[in-house]
């Protein structure tokens, strides 16, 4: 895949565009257990317009029921089949090097749980179960001895699998630890390297392909480095939503299979055509705006809608640092447009 330089726009709006919307949940849908704002009219929206809608997460605490029951809850009818979960994907991955009922250790949610059952597989809790296999996903209720066990199975040559590696993970009250981190406490303790099955990694797009048989996917997401890089292993298009982790300074900075296809302020963008960016003057136009590198820094002139704005400034930052990442000074132009 080529490397992208800018955003790219649209004839008319993404929901006609492709088949499968492949839906991150954690701060693209909902937060904390909230939706966010925009979220549930626009997928009812989308779903209107006849775009099918699928659920891809790292977050392997939850069974695909459970997610698809509190989707339904917040106003966005699902279907467990329509939930694809990290945890599935990881339950794969071991079912295919292990003989078929074998004990696996598994410190995680009750996603994970059902996902190991799923594949005829025996969850154990503690290392002396003689396990063939050691897996983490995430859990909120996490227990420091649960790490423990996993740490002197590894320890003991145990094959080690992580549903996800995400260091963090969205909630209404902020930014928390994520399953990643858990990971990087077992790996400090092991020196081992786990098999990982979630996003960006091919397993967990495998398990995305064989569950949906979506023909013209957009993966919409909120992290450069799961949702985004996933969609550009896959080499399927991306839109990438400010309403999670990333925010228009990280964005600026991607590294090239960071960059997203798309940009928009949340699940509205959807619902609409794309705006074009085009080279001009030197630098490059979105709506209102032109933005170019000068020096240092990244310029931007004009005014109009702020996500015109930012996707210029996209296209000044991407040119600029190549296959690299762009390391000019934003904070003047990314406060003129209060992002």
């Amino acid at each position: 895949m080529t490397h992208r330089t800018s955003p790219n726009g649209t004839e008319g709006p993404l929901d006609t565009a492709y088949d499968t919307a492949l839906l991150d949940l954690d701060g693209v849908v909902y937060a904390g257990g909230d939706a966010i704002a925009h979220a549930v009219e626009s997928l009812a929206a989308a779903s209107g317009h006849g775009m099918r809608l699928a659920y891809v997460t790292n977050n392997a605490s939850r069974t695909p029921q459970a997610v698809a029951e509190h989707l339904t809850d917040l106003g966005v009818p699902a279907e467990a089949d329509e939930v694809i979960t990290s945890a599935q994907a990881v339950a794969r991955l071991i079912a295919d090097q292990v003989p078929e009922g074998a004990k696996v250790l598994a410190v995680g949610g009750e996603g994970l749980f059902a996902a190991l059952r799923e594949r005829g597989l025996r969850p154990v809790e503690s290392a002396d179960d003689e396990p063939v296999a050691a897996v983490q996903g995430y859990g909120p209720d996490l227990r420091w001895s649960q790490l423990g066990e996993m740490a002197y199975a590894v320890n003991r040559g145990v094959p080690w699998f992580a549903s996800n590696t995400d260091l963090t993970i969205p909630s209404a009250r902020g930014i928390a630890p994520g399953n990643g981190a858990a990971v990087e406490v077992v790996r400090i303790a092991t020196g081992g390297e786990p098999q990982v099955a979630g996003k960006p990694l091919p397993p967990m797009h495998r398990e995305t392909v064989i569950r949906t048989g979506a023909k013209r996917p957009l993966v919409v997401g909120d992290r450069l480095d799961t949702d985004i890089e996933g969609a550009h292993a896959g080499e399927v298009d991306s839109l990438l939503v400010l309403t999670g982790v990333t925010d228009a300074a990280h964005l600026l900075a991607a590294e090239p299979r960071h960059r997203p296809t798309y940009v928009a302020a949340d699940l509205r963008g959807l619902l609409v055509a794309q705006p074009e960016v085009t080279a001009a003057d030197g630098g490059f136009r979105c709506g209102g705006w032109t933005a170019s590198a000068a020096s240092d820094t990244l310029v931007l002139d004009g005014d109009g809608d702020a996500l015109d704005g930012l996707r210029a400034l996209c296209a000044a930052a991407w040119t600029s640092a190549g296959d690299g990442t762009c390391g000019l000074d934003a904070d003047k132009a990314l406060a003129r447009l209060g992002l």
